[in-house]
Protein backbone atom coordinates (compact mmCIF):
# COMPACT_ATOMS: atom_id res chain seq x y z
CA UNK A 1 0.00 0.00 0.00
CA UNK A 2 1.49 3.47 -0.63
CA UNK A 3 1.56 5.12 2.54
CA UNK A 4 0.24 8.89 2.63
CA UNK A 5 1.78 11.48 3.70
CA UNK A 6 0.76 12.36 7.60
CA UNK A 7 2.70 15.93 7.01
CA UNK A 8 0.05 16.44 4.60
CA UNK A 9 -2.15 19.64 4.78
CA UNK A 10 -5.83 18.88 4.23
CA UNK A 11 -8.44 19.97 1.36
CA UNK A 12 -10.88 22.04 3.25
CA UNK A 13 -14.57 22.85 2.05
CA UNK A 14 -15.48 26.22 0.71
CA UNK A 15 -15.10 29.22 3.52
CA UNK A 16 -18.97 30.15 3.67
CA UNK A 17 -20.61 26.94 2.97
CA UNK A 18 -23.46 26.26 5.33
CA UNK A 19 -22.49 23.65 7.56
CA UNK A 20 -23.10 19.48 6.52
CA UNK A 21 -23.71 18.83 10.47
CA UNK A 22 -26.15 20.76 12.65
CA UNK A 23 -26.45 18.92 16.13
CA UNK A 24 -28.79 21.34 18.40
CA UNK A 25 -29.46 21.02 21.65
CA UNK A 26 -29.42 16.61 21.72
CA UNK A 27 -30.00 14.52 24.60
CA UNK A 28 -30.41 10.94 25.01
CA UNK A 29 -30.97 8.90 28.46
CA UNK A 30 -30.76 4.95 28.55
CA UNK A 31 -33.18 4.72 31.52
CA UNK A 32 -32.21 7.10 33.96
CA UNK A 33 -28.75 7.28 32.44
CA UNK A 34 -28.33 10.40 30.78
CA UNK A 35 -25.75 9.97 28.37
CA UNK A 36 -26.15 12.82 25.84
CA UNK A 37 -26.72 16.62 28.15
CA UNK A 38 -27.69 19.09 25.78
CA UNK A 39 -25.34 19.04 23.32
CA UNK A 40 -24.75 21.16 20.41
CA UNK A 41 -21.87 21.61 17.98
CA UNK A 42 -21.89 21.48 13.73
CA UNK A 43 -19.60 20.22 11.52
CA UNK A 44 -18.10 22.10 8.00
CA UNK A 45 -18.26 20.47 4.77
CA UNK A 46 -14.70 19.12 4.13
CA UNK A 47 -13.97 19.75 7.73
CA UNK A 48 -12.08 16.35 10.59
CA UNK A 49 -13.56 16.62 13.81
CA UNK A 50 -12.42 13.99 16.55
CA UNK A 51 -13.99 13.19 19.17
CA UNK A 52 -11.96 11.79 22.65
CA UNK A 53 -13.12 11.66 26.05
CA UNK A 54 -12.70 9.12 28.89
CA UNK A 55 -14.79 6.18 28.73
CA UNK A 56 -18.27 6.35 29.39
CA UNK A 57 -18.35 9.95 27.93
CA UNK A 58 -21.31 9.57 25.49
CA UNK A 59 -18.74 9.70 22.61
CA UNK A 60 -19.86 6.52 20.72
CA UNK A 61 -23.42 7.38 21.17
CA UNK A 62 -23.02 11.13 20.28
CA UNK A 63 -21.48 9.57 16.84
CA UNK A 64 -24.24 6.58 16.85
CA UNK A 65 -26.89 9.36 16.84
CA UNK A 66 -25.88 11.30 13.84
CA UNK A 67 -27.07 8.87 11.43
CA UNK A 68 -29.91 7.32 14.58
CA UNK A 69 -28.16 3.83 15.08
CA UNK A 70 -29.24 5.70 18.29
CA UNK A 71 -32.26 7.57 18.47
CA UNK A 72 -32.65 10.97 20.99
CA UNK A 73 -35.16 12.06 23.28
CA UNK A 74 -34.96 15.71 22.75
CA UNK A 75 -33.02 18.29 20.19
CA UNK A 76 -32.68 17.68 16.22
CA UNK A 77 -30.17 16.45 14.21
CA UNK A 78 -29.61 18.14 10.38
CA UNK A 79 -27.49 16.57 7.72
CA UNK A 80 -27.10 19.07 4.48
CA UNK A 81 -30.15 21.09 6.10
CA UNK A 82 -32.50 17.89 5.78
CA UNK A 83 -33.48 17.37 9.45
CA UNK A 84 -32.54 13.34 10.28
CA UNK A 85 -35.87 11.59 9.86
CA UNK A 86 -37.17 9.05 12.73
CA UNK A 87 -37.54 6.03 10.75
CA UNK A 88 -38.79 5.03 7.24
CA UNK A 89 -37.85 5.59 3.71
CA UNK A 90 -36.80 9.57 4.39
CA UNK A 91 -34.33 7.95 7.17
CA UNK A 92 -33.08 5.33 4.88
CA UNK A 93 -32.26 8.10 1.93
CA UNK A 94 -30.58 10.03 4.30
CA UNK A 95 -28.54 7.18 5.95
CA UNK A 96 -27.32 6.12 2.24
CA UNK A 97 -25.31 9.62 2.38
CA UNK A 98 -23.69 8.67 6.36
CA UNK A 99 -21.20 6.27 6.05
CA UNK A 100 -20.42 4.44 9.31
CA UNK A 101 -17.28 2.48 9.99
CA UNK A 102 -17.25 0.66 13.37
CA UNK A 103 -14.86 -1.20 15.32
CA UNK A 104 -15.84 -4.59 14.80
CA UNK A 105 -15.55 -4.13 10.99
CA UNK A 106 -19.10 -5.54 10.71
CA UNK A 107 -18.80 -7.12 7.08
CA UNK A 108 -20.87 -9.92 5.64
CA UNK A 109 -18.65 -13.09 6.59
CA UNK A 110 -20.10 -15.52 3.60
CA UNK A 111 -19.51 -12.11 1.11
CA UNK A 112 -16.14 -11.74 -0.50
CA UNK A 113 -14.61 -8.33 -0.10
CA UNK A 114 -15.96 -7.08 -3.17
CA UNK A 115 -19.20 -8.13 -2.75
CA UNK A 116 -19.14 -6.73 0.54
CA UNK A 117 -18.06 -3.08 -1.26
CA UNK A 118 -20.36 -3.77 -4.13
CA UNK A 119 -23.91 -5.05 -2.01
CA UNK A 120 -24.85 -1.03 -1.50
CA UNK A 121 -24.11 0.51 -4.63
CA UNK A 122 -26.05 -1.98 -6.43
CA UNK A 123 -29.12 -2.27 -4.19
CA UNK A 124 -29.37 1.17 -2.76
CA UNK A 125 -27.88 3.64 -5.15
CA UNK A 126 -29.11 1.12 -8.09
CA UNK A 127 -26.13 1.08 -10.22
CA UNK A 128 -25.14 -1.81 -12.46
CA UNK A 129 -22.88 -4.57 -11.14
CA UNK A 130 -20.12 -3.67 -13.88
CA UNK A 131 -19.81 0.28 -12.73
CA UNK A 132 -19.90 -0.50 -8.77
CA UNK A 133 -17.06 -3.36 -9.51
CA UNK A 134 -15.08 -1.35 -11.37
CA UNK A 135 -15.62 1.60 -8.40
CA UNK A 136 -14.88 -0.96 -5.59
CA UNK A 137 -11.60 -1.89 -7.01
CA UNK A 138 -10.65 1.50 -7.47
CA UNK A 139 -11.35 2.08 -3.63
CA UNK A 140 -9.77 -0.88 -2.77
CA UNK A 141 -6.72 -0.42 -4.58
CA UNK A 142 -6.90 3.66 -2.71
CA UNK A 143 -6.74 1.56 0.79
CA UNK A 144 -4.52 -0.99 0.01
CA UNK A 145 -6.43 -4.42 -0.30
CA UNK A 146 -6.77 -4.67 -4.25
CA UNK A 147 -5.22 -7.67 -4.32
CA UNK A 148 -7.53 -9.42 -1.29
CA UNK A 149 -10.73 -8.46 -3.64
CA UNK A 150 -11.89 -12.50 -4.12
CA UNK A 151 -11.16 -13.19 -0.48
CA UNK A 152 -13.33 -13.44 2.70
CA UNK A 153 -13.14 -10.56 5.75
CA UNK A 154 -11.74 -14.14 7.56
CA UNK A 155 -8.65 -14.65 5.74
CA UNK A 156 -7.70 -10.97 6.04
CA UNK A 157 -6.10 -9.59 8.99
CA UNK A 158 -8.13 -6.92 11.34
CA UNK A 159 -5.72 -4.23 9.74
CA UNK A 160 -7.12 -5.59 6.03
CA UNK A 161 -10.88 -5.79 6.78
CA UNK A 162 -10.88 -2.37 8.80
CA UNK A 163 -9.48 -0.68 5.34
CA UNK A 164 -12.08 -2.75 3.58
CA UNK A 165 -14.97 -1.44 5.88
CA UNK A 166 -13.84 2.00 4.66
CA UNK A 167 -14.01 0.95 1.07
CA UNK A 168 -17.14 -0.14 1.42
CA UNK A 169 -18.54 3.18 3.20
CA UNK A 170 -16.48 5.67 0.27
CA UNK A 171 -18.44 3.30 -2.33
CA UNK A 172 -21.28 4.87 -1.58
CA UNK A 173 -20.16 8.40 -1.86
CA UNK A 174 -21.38 9.34 1.66
CA UNK A 175 -21.40 13.26 2.33
CA UNK A 176 -19.75 12.32 5.89
CA UNK A 177 -18.90 9.29 7.23
CA UNK A 178 -18.30 8.49 10.92
CA UNK A 179 -15.81 6.30 12.27
CA UNK A 180 -16.43 5.07 16.08
CA UNK A 181 -13.38 3.73 17.47
CA UNK A 182 -11.83 2.48 14.00
CA UNK A 183 -8.71 1.02 15.33
CA UNK A 184 -9.90 -0.20 19.00
CA UNK A 185 -10.51 -3.61 17.64
CA UNK A 186 -7.03 -3.80 16.11
CA UNK A 187 -3.77 -5.49 17.12
CA UNK A 188 -1.22 -2.64 17.24
CA UNK A 189 1.03 -3.13 14.62
CA UNK A 190 -2.13 -2.64 12.52
CA UNK A 191 -3.44 0.27 13.90
CA UNK A 192 -0.68 2.89 11.61
CA UNK A 193 -2.30 0.99 8.48
CA UNK A 194 -5.72 1.84 8.56
CA UNK A 195 -4.69 5.90 10.43
CA UNK A 196 -2.82 6.40 7.13
CA UNK A 197 -5.64 5.72 5.12
CA UNK A 198 -7.94 7.85 7.35
CA UNK A 199 -5.27 10.55 6.84
CA UNK A 200 -5.89 10.38 3.38
CA UNK A 201 -9.45 11.20 3.51
CA UNK A 202 -8.68 13.81 5.69
CA UNK A 203 -6.59 15.34 3.08
CA UNK A 204 -8.45 14.46 0.22
CA UNK A 205 -11.47 17.05 1.87
CA UNK A 206 -13.73 13.96 3.31
CA UNK A 207 -15.90 15.38 6.13
CA UNK A 208 -15.25 12.57 8.98
CA UNK A 209 -16.41 12.61 12.74
CA UNK A 210 -13.75 10.42 14.17
CA UNK A 211 -14.31 8.55 17.64
CA UNK A 212 -10.85 7.84 18.76
CA UNK A 213 -7.80 7.20 21.71
CA UNK A 214 -5.41 7.68 18.72
CA UNK A 215 -4.30 11.13 20.21
CA UNK A 216 -1.78 11.70 17.19
CA UNK A 217 -3.91 11.15 14.25
CA UNK A 218 -6.09 14.08 16.53
CA UNK A 219 -2.81 16.25 16.02
CA UNK A 220 -2.19 15.75 12.43
CA UNK A 221 -5.46 15.21 10.67
CA UNK A 222 -8.05 16.66 12.65
CA UNK A 223 -9.49 20.48 11.96
CA UNK A 224 -11.03 20.23 15.24
CA UNK A 225 -11.37 18.37 18.81
CA UNK A 226 -14.20 17.92 20.36
CA UNK A 227 -13.80 17.03 23.92
CA UNK A 228 -16.39 15.21 25.71
CA UNK A 229 -17.00 14.00 29.65
CA UNK A 230 -20.26 12.91 31.55
CA UNK A 231 -21.95 13.23 28.42
CA UNK A 232 -21.49 17.37 27.71
CA UNK A 233 -19.08 18.54 25.24
CA UNK A 234 -16.35 20.09 28.13
CA UNK A 235 -14.37 21.80 25.62
CA UNK A 236 -13.81 22.63 21.51
CA UNK A 237 -10.71 23.65 20.15
CA UNK A 238 -7.99 23.50 17.07
CA UNK A 239 -5.84 20.17 17.84
CA UNK A 240 -3.40 22.94 18.82
CA UNK A 241 -4.68 24.74 20.91
CA UNK A 242 -6.30 21.37 22.81
CA UNK A 243 -3.35 19.27 23.16
CA UNK A 244 -0.94 22.23 24.42
CA UNK A 245 -3.37 24.38 26.07
CA UNK A 246 -6.51 22.82 27.25
CA UNK A 247 -8.91 25.47 29.20
CA UNK A 248 -11.16 22.94 30.82
CA UNK A 249 -9.96 21.64 34.02
CA UNK A 250 -11.78 17.80 32.92
CA UNK A 251 -9.28 18.29 29.67
CA UNK A 252 -6.41 18.91 31.96
CA UNK A 253 -6.77 15.91 33.88
CA UNK A 254 -7.75 13.36 31.27
CA UNK A 255 -4.35 14.64 29.11
CA UNK A 256 -2.01 14.73 31.97
CA UNK A 257 -3.27 11.42 32.60
CA UNK A 258 -3.10 9.43 28.66
CA UNK A 259 0.08 12.40 27.63
CA UNK A 260 2.24 10.95 30.47
CA UNK A 261 2.26 7.08 28.91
Amino acid sequence: MKRMDASATPVRGTAGDAPLVVIDHVDKHFGELHVLKDVTTSVARGEVVVVIGPSGSGKSTFCRAINRLETIDSGTITIDGEVLPKEGKQLAQLRADVGMVFQSFNLFAHKTVLENVTLAPTRVRKRSRKEAEARAMELLDRVGVANQASKLPSQLSGGQQQRVAIARSLAMDPKLILLDEPTSALDPEMINEVLDVMVGLARDGMTMIVVTHEMGFARRAADRVIFMADGRIEEEATPEKFFDAPQSPRAKDFLSKILAH
